[in-house]
């Protein structure tokens, strides 16, 4: 194999054991040195690890290695268990770091571990597994771990020095092997470069009025705009994501990605195209036979939504997001690796590490939910998309568009989105109670001494440090006040609550009050689906049957008790509230009702209530695996596990057919 310049000196520092960290556009072709590492690690017997931030990513990760490397492969996620024990195992990073406390020694033959898109390190809910995890590595392990483009990489490299007894080597590729071009679509025009486009997009202006409202199609009058003597309106032309796609094709700019930031919005734009037709004839019939065939191999065949997805696959147009049936989202990926789709409606998680290239790039616009509200893209996540633009070995270059509306974003706002400097990886550690327990029943209170290995510490000032100290101080004193602890120890309570990694507390105080053993198996899935489940904005559950609701009463009343405790001690984030979202809907499922039929009992959309099913199993198995657990609640999960692992929601099964 050919190798650029920064892979062959990420290589030369795995053939001198270091540890690498690389930084590289996406696209760059970081996988390579991945396996090179797994190669070698091979060749002398030795195991890895490869943890990607979510399942999509394990699941494709253990698809695509489990070709290069037959019965080699093996894969960890939580609700999938397959050749565990295999040379290299793919997890998600929360396996691996749950791991490093439960089942150290698992690890010994392990030389290699891979981190893969470690700038997660900044990911506001699970950055600080990151962290964990790298911190509590056993100091034998090499670590390979790659990243997009940062400017303080080095900053990330120097934290890992100072806590490991290894070196390790950093390589920074700021070029891209296929140049991307950036263009946008301002008042129904193309602009090939910012300055035409505020020239001519923005009449020369630096912003524009806001108050216009609806998507970028048209827009309703504007505020009145002063400049010298005159007033007048300034109001956008419309900006035709039709035109925009005719555009794609008649340059021939396909297979296209086209990044909206919301579920529905997504779908409507893939059925707003239907009158398009991208695909030949003889494309139309094998897009047809492959997608019937995948169909057939992933029971989709009488599923309503594959069904009506097929008039958009005859015509090379699909859609993609987090609310779709998995194996569905599986279909579309397979046909748009085959080349028998052209243009496809995503959200941004189809940008995270999957290795789907496109020619071209579109992004819906350029705002998106932050998790508590809505920015400017962030630089970092707008080449994490945009980099899908551009297929090494077939396009001298790949083209990415933004769609602009003057209105919405101001001019200079912009170009720093675009041309601007990456953002800087900054720590989000704060510890959950189990990591705390894991590390109290090794080190007792003196664990206040680990806190100064963390890179939140490591970035922090005076003011910043003695926070963070204060914060696991006040966590631990919640724990003794609930019991978790005793002398130098953990209590039973806290034995059990170390295993039960984001929903410690609400479990070990209905442990504690026999509330769980009292359960039965739809009972316990019903609030175990309560704690996993996060309602999205304007989302109402649905009143429980009387049957259910003391469980629910129960529940909220438990974690009324945990708030006040937390408040009283000053410890935030809260652990999160029971929601009863899906209680119906499980137990649906539980008494043996069609997947089709769900509808019937939530409003969640298809690929949340699997992921959410998922989680339970996940918990479920926590809970079999869990100290302190008397036999009759091991049994109560293991029956539910079986009523709920099935059909579309049974995750080994949709590998193995994928």
């Amino acid at each position: 194999m050919n190798y650029d310049p920064f892979q062959l000196k990420s290589i030369a520092a795995i053939d001198a054991e270091k540890s690498v960290l690389v930084s590289a556009p996406t696209g760059a072709g970081k996988t390579a040195i991945a396996e090179y590492a797994i190669d070698k690690a091979f060749a002398r017997s030795e195991r890895v690890i490869y943890t990607a931030p979510i399942k999509a990513l394990s699941n494709q990760k253990y698809r695509d290695f489990s070709v290069k490397y037959p019965d080699q492969v093996g894969i960890l996620t939580g609700d999938v268990s397959l050749n565990s024990h295999a040379p290299l195992v793919i997890m998600t990073t929360e396996i691996y770091r749950n791991q490093l406390f439960e089942d150290p020694k698992r690890l010994k033959d392990t030389s290699w571990v891979i981190f893969d898109e470690v700038h997660y390190l900044d990911d506001p809910e699970r950055g600080t597994v990151w962290e964990e995890a790298i911190m509590f590595s056993p100091p034998h392990v090499r670590f390979l771990a790659l990243s997009a483009t940062a400017p303080n990489i080095e900053e990330v490299a120097e934290w890992i020095r100072s806590i490991l007894d290894h070196p390790i080597e950093v390589v920074i590729e700021t070029n891209r092997p296929v140049p991307l071009v950036h263009l946008f679509q301002c008042q129904g025009v193309i602009y090939d470069n910012p300055e035409r486009l505020k020239k001519e997009g923005y009449l020369g202006r630096e912003t524009w009025p806001s108050g216009f409202h609806g998507r970028q199609g048209g827009f309703s009058r504007g505020r009145r705009f002063q400049r010298g003597n005159f007033d007048r309106f300034l109001r956008a032309k419309p900006n035709r994501a039709d035109e925009l796609v005719r555009h794609l094709a008649k340059e021939k700019r396909l297979p296209c990605l086209y990044f909206a930031f919301g579920r529905k919005r997504a779908e409507e734009l893939a059925w707003d195209h239907e009158r398009f037709d991208f695909l030949e004839t003889d494309e139309k019939s094998a897009a047809v036979r492959l997608y019937d065939a995948l169909c057939e191999r992933f029971d989709l065949k009488k599923e309503p939504s594959a069904i009506e997805m097929s008039r958009l696959i005859s015509r090379g147009i699909a859609f993609h997001h987090a609310g779709m049936l998995p194996t569905l989202k599986e279909a579309i990926e397979q046909l748009f690796t085959s080349k028998l789709t052209k243009l496809i409606f995503t959200t941004e998680t189809f940008a995270l590490g999957i290795n789907m290239p496109a020619k071209s790039v579109v992004f819906d616009e350029m705002k998106k939910f932050y998790g508590t509200h809505f920015g400017f893209l962030r630089t970092r996540d707008y080449y994490q998309m945009a980099g899908r633009a551009g297929r090494r070995g077939m396009d001298n270059c790949g083209y990415v568009y933004s769609r602009i509306n003057p209105h919405q974003i101001p001019h200079s706002i912009l170009t720093r989105v675009i041309y601007g400097r990456p953002e800087l990886i900054e720590s989000q550690f704060n510890s959950c109670y189990a990591t705390l327990l894991n590390l109290y029943s090794q080190f007792g209170s003196k664990l206040i001494e680990i806190y100064p290995r963390s890179f939140h510490y490591f970035q922090s000032n005076k003011k910043g440090r003695r926070k963070g100290a204060e914060m696991i101080e006040r966590k631990l004193g919640l724990l003794k006040e609930l019991g978790h602890l005793e002398a130098e120890k953990l209590s039973a309570k806290g034995e059990f609550a170390s295993w039960m990694y984001g929903y410690e507390l609400l479990l070990s105080e209905m442990l504690e009050g026999g509330t769980l053993d009292n359960l039965t198996e739809t009972q316990l899935s019903v609030f175990l689906s309560a704690l996993v489940f996060e309602p999205r904005k304007n989302q109402f559950a649905e009143k429980l049957p009387p049957h259910l609701v003391s469980i629910e009463k129960k529940a909220q009343g438990y974690a009324r008790k945990i708030g006040l405790k937390e408040q009283a001690h000053k410890v935030y984030p809260p652990t999160k509230p029971p929601y009863f979202h899906l209680g119906q809907a499980i137990e649906a499922w539980m008494a043996g009702c069609l997947f089709s039929e769900l509808g019937r009992h939530t409003e969640v959309d298809e690929g949340e209530i699997i992921r959410y099913f998922r989680m339970v199993i996940q918990l479920l198995r926590q809970l079999k695996q869990a100290p302190q657990v008397s036999a009759k609640l091991r049994q109560t999960a293991q029956d539910a596990i079986k009523k709920i692992d099935r059909d579309l929601v049974d995750a080994e099964k949709q590998l193995r057919n994928a």
